[in-house]
């Protein structure tokens, strides 16, 4: 079977024109937490990807954790994600909504009023994060989620799945990666839980497998993807390595496989500096779960073809070249220069770094 770059796949029921993924970048777009013209411009431009997985959306107003980003848990937002959804569907693409919750790593001024930072533990993230009013702030001590709060926070997840299909998204990821919500419960070194969430690998998983498992009863276990980040050091002062981590996520892996939910997407950051996934813990992943693997971390289209090849993977998922080339899969058929992105723009408002960068055609049109 072929499984060059620019190959078809099936992903669960819908067939991907290629497989090439836009992977989740937050871009900081969303005033008020509402998606807008602006981002149906940008996705839409990138609609060359077999798949687009948006930024990190939260499903809940306690999960706004970072400054203009976008929400799916109501009307307004449903509203303005349908004119992003069918800026991608009609240029014959594909989107999945990333379902990401923030916990911990939040401010509470970047939450509605009424919202309030939570966490599976009480202990404070370490650093500071942005906030327009006040600039870097430190982030919020959170409130350690009581089994009502985690309740809360499952229906939140599926009602937000429900939220992405009436605004014609053709799927959902659930961020379980980079020291987000459900990670802090998967993570032995934040998770300090005594209860049926923490403690044990099977404790400490059981979240992200109850969020998995009813948001595949909701919407179809063909519409459900996860994102995994072992090793990833992003966010968390008390590090991601952890007596039995591999065996965590060989767990997750298998359990996730049961539910016959339609790919992990295991990141890699280690091309940013982030200590690299070990080929043991992504092999494990790889021979527990028997959906699509989404391949990702500092790919070129060389690598991406050789690993597609050796059957590490069946999709590869490309974030930083797609910020500065809208028309990134057709720069990498023709094997063309790439534009380099404008890293002080990657968060600021407006069209400047954002939908401005030039598509080939223009730059060989002079």
């Amino acid at each position: 079977m072929n499984k060059t770059l620019f190959s078809t796949f099936k992903l669960g029921n819908t067939v991907l024109k290629n497989r090439v993924v836009m992977s989740p970048m937050a871009r900081s777009r969303a005033e008020e937490n509402i998606p807008n013209k602006l981002m149906a411009k940008y996705y839409g431009q990138r609609s060359a990807a077999g798949l687009i997985i948006t930024e990190g959306t939260s499903p809940s107003p306690n999960g706004l954790g970072y400054t203009r980003m976008p929400g799916i848990f109501n009307s307004k937002q449903v509203e303005g994600w349908k004119l992003i959804t069918k800026a991608v569907h009609d240029r014959g693409s594909h989107i999945f909504v990333q379902l990401m919750h923030s916990g911990r790593s939040s401010s509470e001024i970047n939450l509605p009023e009424g919202a309030v930072t939570v966490s599976p533990s009480s202990k404070a993230n370490s650093g500071e994060i942005f906030t327009d009013k006040l600039g870097m702030v430190s982030h919020t001590p959170p409130k350690q989620m009581t089994q009502e709060d985690i309740m809360k926070a499952r229906r939140e997840f599926v009602q937000a799945a429900l939220y992405a299909m009436q605004a014609g998204f053709d799927g959902v990821e659930i961020h379980g990666a980079n020291g987000y919500l459900i990670e802090q419960f998967i993570n032995a070194n934040v998770n300090d839980r005594a209860d049926g969430y923490g403690g044990s690998v099977e404790n400490r998983s059981r979240f992200l497998l109850e969020v998995a498992k009813e948001t595949a009863e909701a919407i179809g276990k063909d519409k459900v993807g996860v994102r995994l980040s072992p090793y990833n050091v992003f966010g968390m002062a008390e590090g991601h390595d952890y007596e039995g981590l591999e065996d965590t996520y060989a767990y997750l892996a298998e359990k996730l496989s049961e539910l016959g939910i339609a790919y992990i997407h295991v990141v890699d950051h280690s091309s940013m500096g982030a200590p690299a996934v070990t080929d043991s813990v992504k092999q494990k992943i790889r021979d527990n779960f028997k959906g699509a693997y989404i391949l990702s971390g500092g790919y070129s289209k060389k690598r991406a073809e050789a690993d597609l090849e050796a059957g590490k993977g069946e999709l590869v998922a490309f974030g930083r070249p797609f910020i500065a080339n809208p028309d990134l899969v057709e720069r990498m058929e023709m094997d063309a220069p790439l534009n380099e992105p404008d890293t002080s723009t990657f968060y600021t408002p407006g069209e400047k770094g954002y939908t401005d960068y030039p598509f080939l055609k223009e730059v060989i049109a002079g």
